[in-house]
């Protein structure tokens, strides 16, 4: 936790691979006790599109309606968020939220379109604050060991962190409108219907 969903503009030595990680929670509205599950990416598939395979696979009742949120150690790439899209639009039943700690390759087009993308489709992409990470602490982290460092100083930290991240995103979307209305052709997904 403390290093993959760090927020830190740069990693301080020693140097770490930053994975992407995506902790989920899959919630009936009927009021039953919520699935949690965790995923990083593989070599074949990135984190989203196995979170999609295993939604997938649980063989959900579709008369059900289900809050599912996500919290990802990025934000997801330009072809997940389409499929995510397409995930969502074929499964109305399901309303999904996304929390990123981090925005992926933020400054290039595509990417960016990819955020639009998402939010456009009822697909909420926020960038997680201290109420965020303090719920991904407590339901996605194996607490057996005590940690090597003070959560609640860790929580605050990343907090502060994503006021700038959180920025970013609010910049990214205030362009939705202009995107959108180009149709979202460097995705090359057609037209938003």
């Amino acid at each position: 936790f403390s290093l993959q969903f760090n927020n830190k503009p740069r990693v301080n030595k020693p140097y770490y691979p930053r994975k992407a990680l995506l902790c989920y929670q899959l919630t009936p509205q009927n009021g039953s006790t919520p699935t949690r599950g965790h995923l990083k990416n593989k070599k074949e598939d990135h984190a989203e599109i196995r979170f999609i395979n295993e939604i997938k696979s649980m063989g959900l009742d579709e008369t059900q309606c289900y809050q599912v949120t996500c919290y990802l150690t990025w934000s997801p790439c330009p072809s997940c968020a389409g499929e995510l899209v397409d995930f969502i639009k074929a499964h109305r039943h399901l309303n999904l939220r996304i929390f990123a700690s981090r925005l992926y390759y933020h400054w290039r087009p595509n990417y960016q379109e990819g955020l639009l993308l998402l939010c456009g489709s009822q697909v909420p992409v926020e960038v997680m604050g201290l109420p965020e990470f303090t719920d991904c602490w407590e339901n996605f982290v194996d607490h057996k060991e005590p940690p090597s460092f003070n959560p609640s100083e860790k929580l605050k930290e990343l907090d502060k962190n994503s006021q700038a991240i959180k920025r970013r995103l609010e910049r990214i979307k205030s362009r939705s409108v202009d995107v959108l209305e180009n149709g979202l052709r460097s995705l090359q997904l057609g037209p938003v219907t």
